[in-house]
């Protein structure tokens, strides 16, 4: 196995897209370079602006090369896109932004094509957030592009291709609810030849596989090795979680915390998954099928704490856990476990001091995620990782809830660009990851948030029967 020691990331985020200079030796990201991710509201239909995207690359990568050196480039990208090359490696269409409504137009229509959940593992989403809808919409409304298509590749080896002029796809951009892909077997849907893409579609790489090696032009303009390796790269979500998938013994799952909180559960139990709930399964950088759930935790933070961030005092939460004061889902109900569900609260909110009000939405949120560990059958330890891994009440509730360990990362090895970084070293490789333990709680306060989890349990289940 070869060690770089400077490798250079390509990460492309749905908001703003990012150059990172990371040192492996050290795992930390040296020198950042940040853009924001445009989309262009132009004719054809809303699309990223691609090209923009690339001026900016290729001067990150000069300005790196010149200050650091770079031995290896890795890429990383937000799912849910895919891109469509002509006969000379341009784009036959621009990359539609999945917002776009557009599919949702040809819905009925590409329902009676694509295959099943328990085929794929993908949820029926909106707009195009299903890349299978994405590529039906767009062949039945771009006129010309089924006959300008050559390549089909995802997205973040679009990136790879310009670097290297290698057309590939890569399997957990291939496993994020895009229709094309059985993670069960591991191989493409029968969705391709429903779309007439069989031929077209690039054959699937691994995250870690070196595609090849820079470009001689793009060497030429940016001062970099003629034999500088690109390695294949990888999704996003899955770039954050491959860190732990090198460190950690199976089972455990990742519970991460932002706008979104997913749960990824590695070495889980098999159940039936419910796609109406929210799970799906993903494919890991390994290339195997991992259940996964998510709800909208930190939207639903946000609208109920507002700019307010009191933390509830200890006798906040005793009052709380002695009135049984409770929020029942869903704050958020477009997504997540209890879809088309309204929230309520079972005392008067207006009662609540600003602490107890905090204590309630912070046990709240623990107990829809404990929702979304059950339902993919979690087993091992929860490590919590983004905001919610600073709510001492949250990782309090999610330990006595799941009646699991919950880890905290304690090493430098996070985030997506550090997770493209570590594709460099091959299938093979291990990190000496050393997460810290959440500490356990005495047995009073573990006792009450025990049973507060089975009421809060029960009292869902009362509405969801009356509601049926």
């Amino acid at each position: 196995m070869t060690e770089y020691r400077h490798v250079a990331v390509i990460d492309i985020g749905k908001t703003n897209a990012k150059l990172a200079m990371v040192d492996m030796e050290a795992l930390a990201e040296i020198d950042v370079r940040t853009t924001p991710n445009t989309v262009l509201d132009t004719a054809p239909y809303p699309h990223f602006d691609t090209d923009r995207l690339w001026a900016f690359i290729l001067e990150g990568l000069a300005a790196f090369q010149a200050k650091h050196g770079i031995d290896a480039i890795s890429v990383t990208t937000h799912g849910a896109s895919i891109v469509l090359l002509d006969s000379y490696g341009g784009l036959a269409t621009p990359v539609l932004d999945y917002e776009h409504p557009g599919p949702d137009t040809l819905a009925a229509e590409y329902d009676a094509i694509r295959p099943g959940f328990a085929e794929t593992g993908a949820p029926r989403l909106p707009m195009g957030l299903n890349v299978g809808a994405q590529l039906h919409w767009l062949l039945e409304t771009q006129p010309g592009l089924r006959r300008r298509v050559e390549k089909v590749i995802t997205y973040p080896q679009f990136w790879v291709a310009r670097l290297t002029g290698v057309a590939c796809t890569e399997v957990t951009s291939l496993g994020c609810h895009t229709d094309l892909w059985e993670p069960e077997t591991g191989r493409f849907s029968p969705l391709a030849k429903q779309l007439g893409l069989a031929d077209k579609l690039a054959p699937a790489y691994l995250a870690t596989d070196k595609v090849g090696t820079l470009l001689p032009m793009l060497a030429r303009a940016t001062g970099l090795s003629v034999k500088t390796p690109v390695f294949c790269g990888i999704h996003d979500s899955n770039a954050s979680l491959y860190p732990h998938l090198l460190a950690l013994p199976s089972p455990f799952t990742v519970l991460s915390t932002g706008t979104w909180v997913i749960a990824m559960a590695i070495g889980a139990a098999k159940r039936p998954l419910d796609p109406d709930r929210d799970t799906l399964i993903n494919v890991n950088a390994l290339g195997q099928p991992v259940p996964s759930a998510r709800f909208m935790g930190g939207r639903e933070y946000a609208l109920l704490m507002g700019e307010d961030r009191t933390e509830p005092t200890e006798q906040d939460i005793w009052d709380v856990l002695a009135h049984q004061a409770m929020l029942l889902p869903a704050v958020v109900p477009e997504s997540g476990p209890f879809q088309g569900r309204k929230p309520a609260w079972t005392v008067e909110e207006a009662v609540l001091t600003p602490g107890q009000r905090a204590a309630v939405v912070s046990l709240y949120l623990a107990m829809m995620a404990e929702t979304c560990l059950s339902m993919i059958g979690a087993q091992g330890p929860t490590l919590t990782e983004g905001p919610f891994a600073r709510n001492r009440l949250f990782l309090d509730m999610l330990a006595e809830a799941t009646g699991r360990p919950v880890l905290l990362p304690g090493g430098s090895a996070t985030g997506t660009s550090i997770g493209a970084a570590l594709l460099t070293r091959g299938a093979g490789a291990a990190l000496s990851e050393k997460p810290k333990t959440h500490p356990s709680l005495g047995i009073e306060r573990a006792h009450a948030l025990q049973t507060y989890a089975e009421n809060w349990r029960r009292a869902c289940n009362a509405r969801l029967a009356v509601t049926a």
